[in-house]
């Protein structure tokens, strides 16, 4: 373990330079820039051993002392004792919890993990390792039963049969999340493909049914009209198809609106909130051919939800992970995040997307500091 006092660059660009005296005992014989964890959250170490985290950005007070240590699976930082009993007191506080302590009910092995992340390869409505009222945000978009081709679920089951499926995996729902838990989640408005379905009424209303409360429906305007492609009865009054090229986003809730659980630290900027909070979101879809999945979201998507309806360090869930994207928000947003998937082939291809993301967004984040130590220097 090695303590060191917080210079005001490190704790305002999210990095800690480890004392050269140290870096032996830290860092050891591994090759330098390096992709790590620091207290479960993606980080890096750059060639100067100085390692970077979203996760240290304004954490700790300028000046505070810090212990640093080695773990199994990157490292940790954390306030020192040695601060006084005030330090001691907030340690408790800022303590951070491992999602084993938080979620996960069985030392199940999961397709990846990290102390902030796990990817489960199973089917949720069998998975047994997450805790019971543990979850704080569900966030996903279950298959749409559109015939969309997943490389090994049947997308275009009877609808009848589909709706039972829903009331199934939104129960599951219902009893991992709090009491004070949101779900958010992203289905179409309707749909015209094997005939007119009221989707987004027909779920909603089968959500309540199982006891979700609801709160609001976002619709998302994912402006993609250029794409359109069935007309119906073209120029005729006889049958013509009324498509809206927008999704919605669903907000329901357990038993309470007001959250009361979790660390109270929101991360939201004020003008996010003032446009988030309008319930017509405009950003484009993603590109299926660039993620390599049939029907991913864009990053922007679970983001939004996550900052707007959880806190710092809260546990979010997506229970059909497909591509990743909701982990990558969480990584993003310093949330504990959990993705079950079915098809391992998808739980590879999210792991990998993680990885890329994490090692970009560190080198974001290395950037800025090297550009803000330059400035100060002048």
């Amino acid at each position: 373990m090695v303590e060191k006092v917080l210079e005001k660059m490190e704790t305002e660009r999210g990095f800690i330079q480890i004392p050269s005296k140290s870096r032996q005992q830290l860092i050891g014989n591994l090759s330098l820039p390096s992709r790590t964890f620091l207290n479960g959250f993606p980080a890096r170490l750059d060639k100067y051993g100085r390692l970077w985290s979203s996760f240290l950005k304004n954490k700790f007070p300028i000046s505070a002392r810090v212990e640093i240590s080695k773990t199994g699976n990157g490292f940790l930082v954390e306030l020192a004792k040695s601060e006084g009993a005030g330090a001691t007191e907030l340690l408790e506080e800022e303590r951070v919890e491992t999602l084993s302590e938080k979620a996960l009910s069985i030392e199940d092995e999961p397709y990846f993990k990290a102390d902030s992340i796990r990817i489960y390869n199973e089917d949720f409505l069998k998975t047994a390792a997450i805790k019971e009222s543990s979850i704080d945000l569900v966030v996903t978009s279950p298959p749409y039963n559109v015939d969309v081709q997943y490389e090994n679920y049947k997308d275009d089951i009877p609808y009848s049969e589909y709706l039972v499926f829903t009331k199934e995996w939104l129960t599951k729902c219902y009893t991992l999340i709090k009491d004070d838990g949101r779900l958010c989640l992203n289905i179409p408005l309707d749909k015209n493909k094997g005939g007119q379905q009221s989707v987004c009424a027909d779920i909603t209303t089968i959500a309540k049914k199982v006891g979700w409360k609801y709160h609001a429906t976002i619709i998302w305007n994912e402006q993609n009209i250029s794409r359109r492609t069935a007309w119906g009865s073209w120029l005729s009054a006889s049958a013509p198809f009324v498509i809206a090229p927008v999704e919605a986003i669903v907000v329901l809730y357990k038993e309470s609106w007001q959250k009361t659980s979790g660390s109270q630290k929101s991360d939201i900027t004020r003008n996010e909130f003032l446009e988030w909070t309008n319930g017509v979101w405009n950003f484009s879809g993603e590109s299926r051919n660039k993620i390599g999945h049939p029907a991913p979201f864009p990053v922007e998507l679970p983001k939004r939800c996550i900052k707007l309806f959880s806190f710092v360090g809260d546990t979010v869930l997506d229970p059909f992970l497909g591509s990743g994207t909701t982990l990558i928000a969480c990584a993003e947003t310093n949330r504990m995040g959990i993705g079950i998937e079915i098809n391992k082939n998808y739980c590879e291809l999210a792991k990998k997307r993680l990885e890329k993301h994490g090692a970009i967004y560190q080198r974001k984040l290395m950037q800025e500091g090297n550009a803000w130590a330059r400035q100060s220097t002048i």
